[in-house]
């Protein structure tokens, strides 16, 4: 028996919660899943799992074995990137996440046009507006647009964009053009949930800084969503230019405001490390730098 797969089987079956859970990413049926564990017990000598019809736990020996497997599992892993890293290939799986809105707009194309320079790459790309752990949840890479407070991961900017205030004009027509972030009291409001706290939206002008609160008519996780209501007529939407920049340009949305900026962003990519990175993340985050480095928006 390859007292490896024991290993590896035992950590992935802790780690799902279940054999059925680890048969998938260990390519396994159920019963080779059971079997492994079943003959890690025998060998060992000792009960490593409490099973019932419910959920697996570990035993006391359990939580102590799972811990040095981990450790060695993860040796092992840094041993392998360090080697590979000397070979300058794209080799594995790459699991990336990107925010919902920004992935289909800019990065759909992305994965493929990565792989046909690199085929012996696989990806597992997840499209979430959530901050996802990428070290806790196992992404070898992240994409994100923000700020970028002070952490302890490593960030390469790829662009910029900017928070703009704007609606169609037929909105503007009905309900009249606010000259004064003060003004958006009165109006309809698009909000993005994950943007402001306590429905406060936050300007810089010629008076300072100019904190609003709106009061939302629809609410939503998703910018598409925004934007979609925006061009309906239905409200006012503070959206990034990566995803409003063309309405401005065609004149389906109006910038308001104008003398009032919102948040300048950046757009990163996040990874967990300067040390041993893999070739296949060096290499996406130089391939993403450079489709970056045209401008893909307007701003």
């Amino acid at each position: 028996m390859d007292r490896f797969l024991e290993l590896r089987t035992f950590v992935e079956v802790v780690d799902a919660g279940s054999f059925v859970g680890a048969a998938e990413p260990l390519e396994m049926s159920k019963a080779a899943v059971s079997r492994y564990v079943a003959d890690l017990e025998a060998r060992l000598g000792v009960r490593l799992l409490h099973r019932t019809t419910r959920k697996l736990s570990l035993t006391e020996e359990g939580e102590v074995f799972y811990v040095r497997s981990r450790e060695l599992l993860n040796a092992l892993e840094s041993a392998e990137s360090e080697i590979t890293s000397r070979t300058g290939d794209a080799i594995g799986l790459l699991r990336v996440n990107v925010p919902v809105s920004f992935g289909i707009l800019h990065l759909g194309d992305a994965w493929a046009a990565f792989k046909a320079l690199h085929p012996q790459v696989n990806f597992d790309v997840t499209l979430s507006d959530r901050v996802v752990d990428i070290v806790e949840e196992g992404f070898d890479l992240a994409v994100r647009i923000s700020t970028l407070q002070s952490s302890s991961l490593i960030s390469r900017k790829l662009a910029s964009t900017r928070m703009v205030l704007c609606a169609s004009p037929k909105y503007l027509r009905k309900h009249g053009t606010p000259k004064h972030p003060a003004d958006l009291a009165g109006h309809r409001i698009i909000a993005y949930t994950y943007w402001a706290r306590n429905d406060e939206w936050e300007f810089e002008g010629p008076d300072g800084r100019v904190s609003v609160r709106t009061t939302p008519c629809i609410r939503t996780n998703n910018g598409d969503t925004c934007r979609a209501g925006a061009l309906a007529h239905q409200g006012i939407i503070l959206q990034p230019t990566f995803l409003v920049g063309r309405d401005l340009e065609e004149g389906t949305l109006v910038e308001l405001c104008p003398r009032y900026r919102s948040t300048e962003l950046g757009v990163y990519a996040i990874y967990g490390s300067r040390k041993h990175v893999a070739p296949k993340v060096r290499l996406l985050i130089d391939f993403l730098v450079e489709r970056f480095a045209k401008k893909r928006w307007p701003n």
